[in-house]
């Protein structure tokens, strides 16, 4: 791959006890590129991203073998803190999660958590944060309301300011338009364009033509193997996989 890899793994596999639900994934992630996974309910597509900023951590019974790294360290490796890897490795899940606050505080909750406390650079994070986030112009006289009032697509949206508020250098999202209608959907993927210019990310969708249109490269995993992975145009078009082809043309799925 010429484009600069950001995360890799090597040899990776993921049990729940005694149930492999990752298993043996070799890959490569560019870094400010769109990366989607694609493949059917239960292939292991979310618990694949979940290793990625160390969330599975939280999950009990779980265990991981092979290797992760990102910018080339191990991010299972002895002194690897987890707090600073979701740090850079930032999640916007499937459905929309804001926190019971204002629009601001839901935005200015990370920095303050990592020690910014000067309002004046508190405001320049929430603007920017929610500026990068296609926000600003729709809630920009509502800071102080309750995010809980915003629509689905907005609250996606926040939280996606939220999740640009610590500097990530990577997005990870698993399916964020699931819970959204077509209009918040085309809303959320002109905004993936735009933050890949200057992040890396990867998203999870059950949608083919969303992975189509806003990804440059497409894993397809099938029970919690990588079948295949390459550029986008590749993988729908010319994919070297009988498997991969019978997913992406509806012959099973």
């Amino acid at each position: 791959m010429t484009e600069t890899t950001i995360i890799s793994t090597t040899h990776l596999n993921l049990y729940y006890g005694d149930n492999n639900a990752v298993k043996d994934v070799s890959m490569e992630i560019p870094d400010k590129r769109v990366t989607a996974l694609i493949g059917p309910s239960g292939c292991g597509k979310s618990t694949l991203i979940r290793c990625f900023n160390r969330m599975n951590d939280l999950v009990p019974g779980v265990r991981i073998t092979g290797q992760i790294d990102f910018r080339g360290e191990n991010i299972y490796g002895r002194g690897a803190d987890p707090v600073e890897i979701r740090r850079k490795i930032g999640m916007v899940f499937q459905k929309p999660n804001p926190f019971p606050k204002s629009v601001y505080e839901n935005v200015a909750y990370g920095p303050r958590i990592h020690g910014i406390n000067d309002k004046k650079r508190l405001d320049e994070i929430v603007e920017r944060s929610l500026r990068n986030a296609a926000l600003w112009d729709e809630v920009n006289e509502r800071l102080k309301d309750s995010a809980m009032g915003l629509s689905g697509g907005q609250q996606q949206r926040l939280c996606i300011a939220r999740t640009l508020a610590v500097e990530p250098e990577v997005i990870l999202m698993d399916e964020p338009c699931s819970a959204l209608d077509p209009i918040a959907t085309s809303k959320i993927e002109t905004l993936i364009n735009e933050l890949k210019k200057q992040y890396c990310v990867i998203i999870v969708t059950h949608n083919m033509q969303q992975a189509a249109r806003v990804s440059d490269y497409t894993g397809f995993m099938y029970l919690g193997e990588m079948i295949e992975c390459g550029t986008t145009t590749q993988i729908f078009e010319h994919p070297r996989e009988e498997l991969t082809e019978n997913y992406i043309t509806g012959r099973f799925g």
